[in-house]
């Protein structure tokens, strides 16, 4: 560089930036030995801010548009007393672009399942996911406490902060919400925007603006999403008997195909006609017939018999039964009785086991008494 082109950028000093990121917050301004001169031209694009830092401390802060910048750097005269110091100038600044645009897209989401207690479901682990968008809202606040003098300050240093804010924040408040797991979906929009509101004062400590929040998914556990889908198909199966009817039906075509198969086919459509009409009801009541505990058997220690009592068949009734049945008349020795291992019906008074319940009785009166 000859002495022309030194004095000549001296003279002329443009601060701009071109971001050519997505991802840059903060750029500051690259300047040989970070000397601003006199004069110098500072450009300030829309969906940017320029921070002005001379001698350590911020001067400023830029809004879009093109502004001359007076420093204690003079041109020439600079350059020239900085001579014994090996051209280095003794005065010092810094120009930092903050990027004033939103940030879309951003993502969050629970690493660790949340725990809440469900009316309908009991204790419940919840995992949460959506995305945000923030934007800097102060850029003097921004480089105080978060970019100090990094020279390029990008999402990654600060999403994870933010992240973890997200998740805390959501936890408290879908804990103490008391909404039941079925309902959330309904209610994304209104926790959306509620913890808009309840994180956005925190990341305003920071200089940034949480300008949007989205819930997009609450799941549960995979074991309990499987469960829940087998209950919510058995709601929509509905009548099992057509149910039934309508796979037999669906498997006609592939059993055609098969030697034997449709004539298998049709034998499960048989049977599925008869699970709809009276022959299907006759069974599920056999079946649950079957399904209730049988009566105890009589008490060992005697036989029991059957006995023709009012010209209809009852019993079986032991020793202790038929002896109320003798002493009511209802009894006698002509009544005819049958117990297992008899040929046949035989009149009580017959039958030698039954000989002692007729000993109190006094026997029919003759004809001509």
């Amino acid at each position: 560089m000859n002495v022309w082109d030194k004095l000549r950028g001296e003279l002329i000093d443009i601060i701009q930036w071109l971001d050519s990121t997505n991802d840059t917050l903060v750029y500051r301004f690259e300047r040989y030995n970070n000397e601003i001169k006199y004069g110098a031209k500072l450009v300030v694009r829309e969906g940017q801010a320029a921070v002005f830092v001379n001698e350590g401390q911020i001067g400023d802060v830029f809004k879009p548009g093109t502004y001359t910048l007076e420093t204690k750097n003079l041109p020439i005269l600079a350059t020239l007393q900085g001579w014994k110091y090996g051209f280095e100038s003794p005065f010092k600044a810094e120009v930092y672009f903050c990027s004033t645009r939103q940030f879309t897209d951003l993502k969050w989401g629970t690493q660790n399942p949340i725990m809440m207690r469900d009316p309908e479901f009991g204790p419940v682990r919840l995992r949460a996911f959506g995305t945000y968008v923030i934007r800097v809202a102060d850029p003097a606040v921004l480089i105080r406490q978060i970019v100090g003098t990094d020279n390029r300050f990008t999402l990654d240093e600060i999403c994870n902060q933010l992240r973890n804010f997200i998740v805390s924040r959501f936890a408290d408040v879908l804990g103490s919400s008391r909404i039941p797991v079925l309902d959330l979906a309904a209610n994304y929009t209104d926790l959306s925007t509620f913890m808009t509101q309840r994180i956005g004062p925190e990341i305003q400590a920071y200089g940034l603006e949480l300008t949007k929040l989205l819930v997009e998914n609450i799941s549960l556990p995979p074991a309990v999403e499987e469960a829940l889908d087998k209950r919510t198909s058995m709601g929509v199966v509905g009548n099992l008997a057509a149910y039934t009817q309508f796979n037999i039906a669906n498997s006609i075509p592939d059993a055609a195909k098969n030697p034997g198969g449709l004539a298998a086919a049709g034998a499960g459509l048989g049977m599925g006609m008869a699970m709809a009409g009276p022959i299907g009801q006759a069974m599920m009541g056999q079946a649950a017939g079957a399904s209730q505990p049988a009566g105890p058997p009589p008490l060992p220690g005697g036989p029991s018999f059957y006995a023709a009592i009012g010209g209809q068949q009852a019993g079986p009734f032991d020793m202790a039964a038929l002896q109320g049945h003798a002493s009511a008349g209802r009894l006698t020795r002509e009544t005819l009785v049958w117990r297992q291992g008899m040929a046949g019906w035989t009149a009580a008074g017959q039958v030698p086991e039954l000989a002692s319940l007729f000993a109190a009785v006094p026997p029919p009166l003759p004809p001509n008494a």
